[in-house]
């Protein structure tokens, strides 16, 4: 049986229709989350802080979010750390994360900084799947202080 020219391209219209509906941009979040990376410092003994801020709604009843941060440098190594508790409120907060300087392999000069916004779906007590819903890498300076 063939198909007519007007029930084929509605059908090609319609795949075309649920592309563009379904295919999210590259940096595209979920429910306008977002995460910046600002700086990245190093105490005098060894400690690391990593800093920025982030925007987020409430987790799914189902999960948490999480922020880790990591810091990678030539010649050096990396290292990720998770911050401090988070809100999700959808306001513009800060975020640190710090790590002692026993386990951390930074020293001064450049480095790249990565933040990623973290959605932990749950299963009773254990983690079932940890999704990045917002992401940012920015090139720092390390600076003691």
């Amino acid at each position: 049986m063939p198909i007519s020219a007007r029930r084929m391209s509605l059908a090609a219209f319609s795949a075309l229709a649920a592309t563009t509906l379904f295919t999210a941009p590259a940096g595209a979040t979920v429910f306008n989350q977002g995460i910046f990376v600002r700086d990245a410092h190093l105490a005098h003994d060894g400690a690391v802080t990593l800093s920025g801020s982030y925007h987020c709604e409430q987790a799914s009843p189902m999960g948490a979010m999480q922020i880790k941060a990591t810091v990678a440098q030539e010649g050096g190594g990396r290292l990720s750390i998770g911050a401090e508790q988070i809100v999700c409120d959808g306001q513009e907060r800060r975020w640190v994360a710090n790590a002692p300087g026993a386990f951390a392999n930074v020293h001064p000069g450049h480095a790249v900084v990565t933040a990623e916004l973290q959605e932990v779906r749950l299963s009773g007590l254990m983690p079932r799947s940890v999704t990045t819903v917002a992401q940012d890498s920015k090139d720092v300076e390390v600076r003691e202080h």
